[in-house]
């Protein structure tokens, strides 16, 4: 039943008047506004509180308690308060519905909105961990610090924090949760944002800072100037080569630096490791002159070549074609590994681009210095067939000394086209040392020469006059080689087939034919020898005649006996008017 407040008699006008108050109440008392009331009475675990409403208001006893275990709520009749209306009239009761800890509650908050605003700064007392952040007692406030707004850097631990006292900067004011959200990372921030100003505009260009590595990247590594971040690339590093910059530096680890650039628009410091150190390269002529042959480690491998470290930050050169004086080296892996210790010697010192060329060859004797004395010009040797060319063969004399048999110089009797024709490789074989050129890293071989001259006994064999016979072995467009005996080839021209006009040696002669022809002519130095099937039918004297005029005869006069020879008599030059323009020599590839 409602607890209504007494009220004495009255007339229409009094009536009129308690309608004109109640319309009053409808706008002085509603759901959520805070009024006074009075404390009428205490009942059990209730309150009654008379707010000036036509009916009395209730309130829960514990929302008067003070907090402190044991102690009594301290209210009692007569006490003045401040409570909030939750509901004018309970549909049950019919007595309003009240709430003490709401009205504190929000009277609180409004002193809160009066204090604090967005980026005011705080102080306060990490009180707990919470998922997702701290709480912060901040005065009679609690305030949520996110995990993310603890520190610059991600935190993992939140726990170490509690009970420590900082400054927050309010970044945050939720009136739904009527509470406060904090930063300590945006103060952090932004103290070093004025740190960071000040030392960027102190920084210059060429003094050395002492720095701690923050952190390492492939190219490099961020090093931490008290503040503000600058960048040591790897380049900067060493005077020496650099793989990954884990190589020398460590995180945490401290040196000193020097400043190399500044850009101050773009907050962003190039920094140098190497140039606190002198430059290796300054004195490098010094120590390394041309000529002088040290020691080193292979520090890289390429494939034109192998990098050795000659000294600290001091790399050489040593390219495939100064590895060996006689060995072929196609890749530096062949030869060398990263890590080996060599003796090189330096060829050159390029100080403007810091290279140096070393050579590894250069610590040894050069055996094409001496070739001359262990294989003479006209001495016999013998080799092995390695390679061919399509203009010749290389025979390998020693270890990484070959000699080279050229093509014409073969076969005393046959054209040769391609090595593979007379020889194989792997062959042993005995030549005959033609030229040596030690400045050119030649020898030229003979194979010919290492066997005596067929052609002594040729023009001895087939004299002019001679018949002869043989197989017809090719045919050409001028004439048909006859093969007299092996590698021995003669030529009967075209003219000199038949006594009849031919127009093709093919319609007169076949390949594997049989066939007489006589000698007309025979020349050594152009290795030839000219035939002719029509001169069969020669007489005695006509012979002789032709004899005559290959030994350089003076031609006797003509008789009747001997017109045909001087017919004849003259075949010996029309062969070489025949065979002016023909490429030919006898052993030419079938």
């Amino acid at each position: 039943m409602a607890i209504r407040k007494p009220t004495a008699p009255a007339d229409k006008s009094a009536a009129m008047a308690e309608m004109l108050a109640s319309a009053g109440q409808e706008v002085k008392f509603k759901n959520g506004k805070l009024v006074e009331g009075t404390v009428c009475g205490i009942k059990d675990d209730d309150v009654c509180v008379d707010i000036g409403y036509k009916s009395v208001g209730v309130i829960g006893i514990d929302e008067f308690a003070s907090g402190v275990e044991g102690e009594a709520p301290a209210v009692k009749v007569g006490d003045k308060v401040t409570v909030m209306i939750v509901k004018l009239e309970d549909d049950k009761t019919g007595m309003v519905e009240l709430s003490k800890r709401r009205a504190d509650d929000k009277i609180r908050w409004e002193k809160i909105l009066e204090r604090y605003v967005e980026g005011c700064v705080v102080t306060g007392t990490v009180k707990s961990a919470v998922r997702g952040g701290l709480i912060v007692q901040v005065d009679d406030v609690e305030a949520f610090l996110p995990g993310s707004q603890v520190e610059v850097a991600p935190v993992k631990e939140l726990e170490p924090y509690v009970g420590q006292t900082f400054e927050f900067k309010v970044i945050k004011i939720s009136n739904e949760r009527r509470n406060l959200i904090v930063s300590r990372r945006e103060l952090i921030e932004g103290t070093m944002a004025e740190k960071r100003a000040e030392l960027l505009a102190s920084l210059q260009k060429g003094e050395v800072r002492k720095g701690r590595v923050k952190n390492i990247t492939d190219f490099g590594a961020f090093i931490d100037l008290d503040g503000i971040d600058g960048l040591l690339h790897i380049t900067d590093m060493s005077w020496g080569r650099v793989k990954h910059p884990s190589e020398i530096l460590k995180v945490g680890q401290e040196l000193d630096v020097m400043v190399l650039d500044v850009d101050r628009d773009r907050e962003r410091i190039s920094l140098g490791l190497k140039q606190t150190t002198e430059n290796p390269w300054n004195t490098i002529q010094e120590q390394f002159p041309v000529g002088a042959r040290v020691s080193g480690k292979v520090v890289n491998l390429a494939a034109y070549g192998a990098f050795v470290e000659i000294a600290p930050g001091i790399e050489g050169l040593v390219h495939i074609s100064e590895f060996s004086w006689t060995k072929r080296v196609a890749r530096a892996s062949d030869m060398l590994n990263v890590g080996d210790e060599v003796n090189v010697v330096v060829l050159s010192v390029d100080i403007e681009n810091q290279k140096i060329a070393l050579g590894i060859r250069q610590t040894q004797e050069n055996p094409w210095d001496t070739v001359q004395d262990r294989f003479p010009v006209g001495s016999k040797i013998k080799g092995k067939v390695r390679n061919f060319t399509a203009y010749g063969a290389f025979v390998e004399l020693e270890e990484g000394i070959d000699g080279m048999i050229h093509v014409s110089d073969m076969s005393w009797t046959r054209k040769i086209n391609h090595p593979s024709e007379c020889l194989q490789k792997g062959q042993e074989v005995e030549a005959v040392v033609l030229d040596v050129n030690p400045k050119e890293q030649r020898i030229s071989l003979g194979l010919k020469q290492a066997q005596q001259d067929p052609w002594d006994e040729i023009a001895k064999k087939f004299p002019v006059g001679s018949t002869v016979k043989g197989k017809v072995s090719k045919i050409a467009s001028f004439g048909a080689f006859i093969e007299l005996e092996d590698g021995v080839d003669g030529l009967v021209h075209i003219s000199q087939i038949s006594d009849q006009r031919i127009e093709k040696v093919k319609d007169a002669l076949d390949v594997g034919q049989e066939v007489e022809a006589r000698v007309v002519k025979v020349d050594r130095g152009e290795r030839r020898i000219g035939l002719s099937i029509r001169a069969m039918t020669m007489t005695e004297d006509e012979i002789k005649a032709l004899e005559a005029e290959a030994a350089g005869e003076e031609r006797k006069p003509v008789s009747a006996k001997t017109a045909g020879a001087e017919n004849l008599g003259g075949l010996s030059a029309a062969f070489d008017n025949a065979f002016a323009n023909v490429e030919w020599q006898p052993g030419e590839a079938k």
